[in-house]
């Protein structure tokens, strides 16, 4: 399991998660994934572009999820 990846959505995360945040979280996923924390050159362009689809998706998911309450909290 991926415990260093931290949890993005409010409340967990006070302020919206910045595109930085999800990069962060998509390289440790791949990380852990792949099994390397720096991949070989030969693989640098494969790794690179799930890094980028992983962070693509994570922008989706997180602008598409409905918080129940988080309008009372602000």
């Amino acid at each position: 399991m991926c415990r260093s990846i931290k949890t993005l959505r409010p409340p967990a995360l006070p302020e919206e998660a910045t595109e930085e945040d999800m990069r962060a979280a998509a390289l440790q996923y791949v990380r852990k994934v792949s099994g390397f924390r720096a991949p070989a050159a030969h693989n640098q362009e494969v790794f690179d572009r799930a890094v980028d689809e992983i962070t693509t998706a994570t922008m989706k998911l997180l602008d598409g999820l409905e918080i129940r309450g988080a309008a009372a909290r602000h």
